[in-house]
């Protein structure tokens, strides 16, 4: 998008955002010629009006805000329209923020234009070929006096959470762990980040033992993926660690519902490294190490065992006695191998971990476990900020006994029908040394859903913005 100061001669669409008040027009003087009465457009919430002057090329929409419209409604209220309404988007494009609005509008409206660009269909041969948005000129028009870099801004973050949708909507058999791998080597020569990639033989070697574990059943290779970001005059160093696995069956567990879906069981990775791909890119002050361990939970003869006990990388023993809690188990290894290599002062981690957290919370809310009440308090405020909600769960040590194991130092799942969520925060916390700022964030409801965008669930960037946010607020 480029910056357009001229609107007098602009000849195309021209979107006009509104709030809902009877004053709201007066700062359109721009367009004299273009005016709409209240009884036709008030600026209510989700309401539209358009508005053609075929004479002088133009075409004006509308857009109603609200009163008070938060963050993430103004990006929607945007997605919307070039996601339903592309007909509306020819060459030339025109965004007219006025003095009515803030960096914040500019920013969820560009960064939502964006979004609704995204499109499901990455496999389908259709007779006619999808829109080719790169031919559509879009301008911005706004006296805020940052409003170049805030654009620029919102159209990488756009970028970012793009990038993550597409690795959560991919299928398994594309988006395998090696895909995974590769495109975070990509990313690091784009954008100026070391990479290092653990396969098979590597990770043996760095006794990753619990991540193999997971991934012994599957023909694919697994991979442990580190990224770093070292900017300079850096003062502070977070560590992210993201859950990869490509599909899960459940392995012998195996699921019994839902498991059309399980591509979505590496929301978590997809999340660090689209988050990785945007701090990057906005060259956040903050060191970040990112770690995302990437399998699949597969079943064959080698698959491991229900009452298997197994190693892992901290040197405590698991008992396994449900194969489908095996996001933790490689979150243990990648937790530990983070403390024990790069001591970050913060650690937070993202994996669509369990159901419990969706039975808790829905799909509008992610569940949060820490001890570190200043943590959470800051990731809490940034996901406020963006509409990426987080609330905690209690981490009270009276948990701990439900994984307590008579074979092993502890057991992966506690076997019963409540608690699922915070016992597994509790099996976390276990591989973390007592680190006294780590948070986890269970992000099952939140990182594939339903919404107005697409007719199939879908994924949803959950996390990346929030952890731009967070990195900005240290």
């Amino acid at each position: 998008m480029q910056l357009n100061k001229k609107v007098d001669q602009f000849k195309g669409l021209v979107i006009l955002p509104f709030l809902e008040s009877g004053n709201a027009f007066l700062s359109k003087l721009e367009f004299p010629s273009a005016q709409v009465s209240n009884a036709l457009f008030s600026g209510k919430k989700d309401s539209q009006f358009l508005l053609e002057k075929p004479d002088e090329g133009q075409v004006f929409l509308f857009l109603g805000l609200g009163k008070e419209p938060d963050y993430k409604s103004i990006q929607n209220s945007f997605r919307r329209i070039t996601a339903k309404q592309e007909n509306l988007f020819q060459e030339d494009v025109l965004l007219v923020i006025s003095k009515d609005f803030n960096e914040q509008v500019l920013e969820a409206a560009v960064s939502g234009l964006l979004l609704g660009t995204y499109r499901l269909g990455h496999f389908k041969t259709a007779e006619k070929a999808p829109k080719d948005w790169d031919k559509v000129k879009m301008g911005v028009s706004s006296s805020l006096s940052e409003a170049e870099k805030i654009v620029e801004k919102a159209e990488k973050i756009a970028a970012a959470q793009i990038q993550t949708f597409k690795m959560v909507d991919l299928p398994p058999n594309t988006a395998t762990p090696q895909y995974l791998a590769d495109w975070a080597k990509e990313a690091g020569k784009s954008h100026g980040m070391t990479v290092k990639i653990y396969d098979r033989k590597k990770a043996e070697k760095e006794q990753l033992h619990a991540f193999l574990a997971v991934a012994q059943g599957s023909q694919r290779e697994p991979q442990f993926i580190i990224l770093e970001y070292r900017p300079k005059n850096a003062q502070k160093h977070v560590g992210l660690v993201g859950k990869g696995v490509t599909f899960d069956t459940g392995g012998l567990n195996i699921k019994t519902q839902g498991m059309v879906h399980m591509k979505c069981d590496m929301g978590g990775a997809a999340t660090v490294l689209g988050a990785m791909q945007l701090i990057a890119d906005l060259d956040i002050p903050v060191q970040v190490t990112a770690i995302v361990p990437c399998v699949e939970n597969a079943i064959d003869k080698r698959a491991y065992l229900p009452s298997d006990v197994i190693q892992s990388h901290s040197g405590k023993t698991i008992e396994i006695i449900d194969t489908d809690a095996e996001g933790r188990l490689i979150l243990a290894d990648a937790l530990s191998y983070m403390i024990k290599n790069y001591q970050p002062e913060h650690i937070v981690d993202f994996a669509t971990l369990t159901g419990s957290a969706v039975g808790t919370f829905g799909y509008e809310c992610a569940a949060l476990f820490s001890k570190n009440e200043v943590l959470i308090q800051k990731l809490m405020e940034s996901g406020d900020a963006v509409g990426e909600r987080l609330w905690p769960l209690p981490m009270w040590d009276i948990y701990q006994k439900e994984m307590d194991s008579e074979i092993a130092d502890i057991k992966n799942f506690h076997g019963k029908p409540f608690a699922g969520a915070i016992t597994a925060a509790k099996f976390l916390e276990c591989f973390t040394g007592g680190h006294a700022s780590w948070a986890h964030v269970d992000i099952a409801g939140t990182a594939f859903g339903d919404s107005e965008f697409a007719k199939t669930k879908h994924g949803t960037a959950f996390g990346v913005h929030l952890l731009l946010k967070f990195m900005e607020n240290l």
